[in-house]
Order: structure tokens, then C-alpha cells, then sequence
């Protein structure tokens, strides 16, 4: 049942919320984050019902919650809740960290893409600065990593979709911090990238989007946005054409819970041990 939770009056309180979020690792990373740096809290996973999104939030602020992260499909419910926005989460239209100030005031950030880019950069060493770099969809989980993207400065970036229109209007919103365009997918043909990002949820469906052979240049690097139990389709595709690295999202979804925990609590907790129990459970 939708909005049925109840918060641990004895310590701070943080949760996700989502729909479905059973399957969310949050919880676990989290309280490994608690344990880690000697913060007492308690947080957990909180389903909430289409269109209840702004119930649940209120009566966990009424509650005495500190804060909460926001996963699909609530991320713009979340953007629109906030009366406070930084300038990242105000580009992505999307808000995935929340929390409330003194008087009540509800702050929202997006850690998705500064989650990304330390995964990239700090912990596998992949270089985005005057690089090509292609983008696979336009849907929210891109637009929330562009701007982050952008600091990096990347040569150039490419956005492929399917449907072309929605790759166009997204490059239109982030063409003042670069040089960006987009194109279809068969446009690709010809053109040779150094890093690749699956944005698409397809890979989880076994999917992979229609790609022209030889678009990976010397080295090239592949990241999956998406993880599973093992390889996803697109990073079987990215091993296939001899990418140097091909990666998938557990070290993002780490990353960006670990910027979480530094808004909320003002300790950046160590990411590498909580990645490598996340990798080596999934093993077993």
C-alpha cells in the first residue's frame, strides 16, 4: 500500500522513493555510507503510488524526515515540489536529492551526472576534455547528465535518438555550454567517437540501439547508464567492437548516492569499497 511507512523517531531519517523501488540497492549503500563515517540514520525504500508522489513527501517532512532521494518516474514531481533548485537540477528539470531547511523549505539537487562524471573520470581514468563524445537517447536520464558533462569540456557532443526531433530539442536546451548537435541513428555512419554513453533503457530489454559499425575510434571508452546482473546488451556490443573500457552504471548509482550523502550529512563518504561489495555481490 502506497504512503505506509513510518520513520525511527530515536535518529535521522532518509529514504528513496519510487515506483517499483523494492529492487533499489539505496538502503544498502547508504547504511554502508552510515557505518563508514560513524553517522547515525536510518534509511530506507518508500513505494509510492502513481500520483502520490506529493502526499508521501509531505507526511515524511511532517514526520521529521531530513531527506529523501527520488527515482522513476517522480524526478520532475520532485523538481516541481522544491522551492529551491540549484542551477544543475534546474537545467535537467529533475530532482533526485531533497531536503528540507530550518523553516521547512524544501532544496532539491540532481547527482546523477556529477555521479557519472567522478565514476568516469576518478575511478576508471577516462578522459572527457577535448574529446567526441555520442550520447544514446534523449530522455530524462540524458538530460540529467548534460550539464556535469559540459564542466568536463568535451570537444564535441553527438545526441542519437530514434526520434530525432526529441535529440534536437535537447541539444537546442544545452547548446549555449558547448558544442552540440544531433542526429539519427544511421546518421552516425562514418563518424568515430572517444566515449559513448547509453542513455537508453533499451540494453535492460535486450535491446541495443541500431549502430553502424566503426563508430568506436582508438580507445574508445563505453559507458552503460543502466546495470544488471551481467553484461547488458550494449556492453556486450562495446566489448564486441574493442572498446578499451566498456562499463556499466553500478560505480554511477554509487557515485551520485555518495554526493547525495555529502548534501545531506556534509561527510563524502569513501565510494571504492561500497562499489566492489555492490560488484562482487552481483557475482555470486
Amino acid at each position: 500500500m502506497g504512503n505506509n511507512f513510518s520513520l525511527d523517531p530515536s535518529v535521522d531519517n532518509y529514504c528513496v522513493m519510487g515506483n517499483p523501488v523494492a529492487h533499489s540497492k539505496s538502503p544498502q549503500i547508504h547504511t554502508a555510507f552510515a557505518a563508514q563515517t560513524g553517522q547515525r540514520l536510518y534509511y530506507q525504500a518508500i513505494y509510492v503510488e502513481e500520483g502520490g508522489f506529493s502526499a508521501a513527501l509531505d507526511k515524511f517532512q511532517r514526520l521529521g524526515g531530513k531527506g529523501l532521494n527520488i527515482t522513476v518516474p517522480f524526478k520532475e514531481d520532485a523538481w516541481k515540489a522544491c522551492q529551491h533548485r540549484t542551477r544543475r537540477a534546474e537545467r535537467a528539470h529533475a530532482v533526485n536529492t531533497l531536503w528540507f531547511n530550518g523553516d521547512g523549505q524544501r532544496h532539491g539537487d540532481t547527482t546523477d551526472g556529477i555521479g557519472l562524471m567522478r565514476d568516469m573520470t576518478v575511478n576508471h581514468g577516462i578522459k572527457i576534455t577535448g574529446q567526441d563524445v555520442l550520447i544514446l537517447g534523449a530522455g530524462g536520464a540524458v538530460r540529467g547528465i548534460l550539464d556535469p558533462l559540459f564542466d568536463e569540456q568535451p570537444a564535441h557532443v553527438v545526441i542519437a535518438n530514434r526520434t530525432l526531433s526529441r535529440a534536437e530539442q535537447l541539444a537546442g536546451v544545452f547548446s549555449d555550454r558547448g558544442d552540440i548537435n544531433a542526429c539519427s541513428y544511421a546518421a552516425l555512419k562514418g563518424k568515430r567517437f572517444h566515449v559513448v554513453i547509453n542513455g537508453t533503457s533499451a540494453s535492460l530489454q535486450g535491446e541495443v540501439p541500431p549502430l553502424p559499425g566503426g563508430i568506436l575510434a582508438d580507445s574508445a571508452c563505453c559507458y552503460d547508464l543502466m546495470y544488471a546482473t551481467a553484461d547488458t546488451v550494449f556492453i556486450t556490443w562495446a566489448k564486441s567492437q574493442r572498446a578499451a573500457k566498456a562499463l556499466d552504471g553500478i560505480g554511477m548509482l554509487v557515485e551520485q548516492a555518495a554526493e547525495s550523502f555529502y548534501l545531506w550529512r556534509g561527510v563524502r563518504p569513501d565510494t571504492k569499497a561500497v562499489i566492489e561489495a555492490l560488484r562482487v555481490q552481483r557475482e555470486r
